[in-house]
């Protein structure tokens, strides 16, 4: 009797283990009320981190029993942390809230099924924008709740502009050849360089074909799109019309990146709206700058004047304390319109909630973009960002393009460089 005992006992326990690892919840039950602490991870302390301890204030005063600890990592390290607990089947030392960057979350998402707690019941996905539900969903499922837009548009010194006969007028709903054409003539008349690039980051090449509606790989996420890819094969053409133009001053870095527009030897620059810190760090610049629409491509269908560039979302971690982590994101990031009018004062991060762009911080002036509203206008941009999967492979398959990007500067034609690619990017990721 007693070895029948033992073995009953035995048995439930394995049971009960086996339950709670499989139970990817999607309901508001379970043990939520047993959870007094949740841990967040993220990167960045001026953008990322201080949105996530005004959100964390705020939720404050709806629940202040709950204790959220947030940890600083590099992006880098995080990816990793993530890649080496997931893969061993554990998810001892992970965190109940992580942050991860669009471009990797169906990396995470599709070879981690298990590992992402169901987010759909916690928010309304269509008060976000269109194009941040891709990324962050399988099979109708919402396992991210979209944080930061990276919508893009062109940063441009103004005072240039007006030396070489334009005004910000002029860089509306033009296309690249003719961004091109105002670059050189700005160029002409003030010495300046019109862009800064780094050879070795294809951001121009991502936000072009974008805004297409196409990427890097097919719908399904997973099959490489390069050889018949028309958006991208223009988009080469335009990247390469841009380095022979002379009108580029290279950079290898970050600080490079910032100095060439902060020491006003750089005009403008197509990136996302958060690189508006950065060029307002300048403050005798103020009143010089302004922010256009992204130019688009000339000859492809369906391009028009938005893409994005970075962004990330929360996802929440299928581990004991998921149901109250998710009603922490979905109490703030998901629904207070109040906490994204702080992040634009007092972190100048522009979300991508939809009610929010209804609320007066987006409505407000900017003094240093010459009395722009320019949060508005991203705003707006975010909005017609098209959608699309990025996929599994994104980094994998710009890794090759690079390489392949200076075979065609250095005289390789361009639709071998595309097959070529096309190869290296199906061997890779079969």
């Amino acid at each position: 009797m007693k070895k029948l005992l033992v073995l009953l006992f035995a048995t439930v326990l394995v049971l009960s283990a086996c339950s709670s690892k499989s139970d990817n919840g999607g309901n508001k039950g379970g043990n939520a009320a047993d959870t007094s602490k949740i841990t967040v991870w993220a990167w960045d302390p001026n953008f990322n981190i201080k949105a996530l301890n005004l959100a964390k204030e705020d939720y404050a005063a709806k629940d202040s029993k709950l204790t959220v600890d947030i940890i600083e990592n590099a992006q880098n390290d995080i990816v990793q942390k993530l890649n080496t607990g997931m893969s061993s089947g554990t998810t001892k030392g992970l965190p109940n809230i992580v942050l991860i960057e669009d471009y990797r979350a169906q990396s995470f998402l599709q070879a981690y099924p298990d590992m992402f707690y169901d987010l759909s019941s916690y928010f309304k996905a269509e008060d976000f924008a269109d194009y941040k539900l891709g990324p962050t969903s399988v099979d109708g499922k919402h396992y991210g709740l979209p944080f930061d837009s990276g919508a893009a548009g062109v940063f441009v010194r103004t005072d240039y502009l007006k030396e070489a006969g334009y005004t910000l007028a002029d860089m509306q709903d033009i296309t690249w050849e003719q961004y091109i054409e105002i670059g050189k003539k700005v160029k002409e008349k003030t010495g300046k360089n019109w862009i800064s690039l780094d050879p070795t980051d294809l951001s121009l090449i991502r936000m072009m074909t974008q805004s297409t509606g196409a990427w890097y790989l097919k719908e399904d996420g997973k099959t490489a799109n390069i050889a018949d890819n028309a958006a991208m094969k223009e988009a080469f053409e335009v990247y390469q019309k841009i380095m022979q133009a002379n009108i580029v001053k290279p950079h290898a870095d970050w600080s490079q990146l910032v100095a060439n527009f902060n020491s006003g030897d750089v005009a403008s620059y197509p990136t996302g709206n958060w690189f508006m810190p950065s060029i307002a760090a300048e403050a005798s610049q103020s009143g010089k700058w302004g922010v256009a629409p992204l130019p688009k491509l000339s000859k492809t269908p369906n391009s028009v004047h938005a893409a994005s560039i970075g962004g990330s979302s929360f996802y929440v971690l299928n581990v004991p304390g998921k149901e109250k982590a998710a009603e922490f994101l979905g109490a703030t990031f998901g629904s207070d319109s109040d906490l994204y009018q702080k992040l634009i004062t007092e972190v100048g991060a522009i979300g991508t909630y939809k009610p929010a762009a209804a609320g007066e911080a987006y409505k407000q002036p900017n003094e240093f973009f010459g009395g722009q509203k320019v949060v508005e206008d991203f705003a707006k941009w975010t909005a017609e960002v098209p959608k699309v999967n990025f996929g599994m492979h994104t980094y994998a398959i710009e890794d090759i393009l690079v390489v392949e990007m200076q075979n065609f500067l250095n005289g390789k034609k361009l639709d071998q460089v595309l097959k070529d690619a096309q190869s290296q990017a199906d061997a890779q990721i079969k």
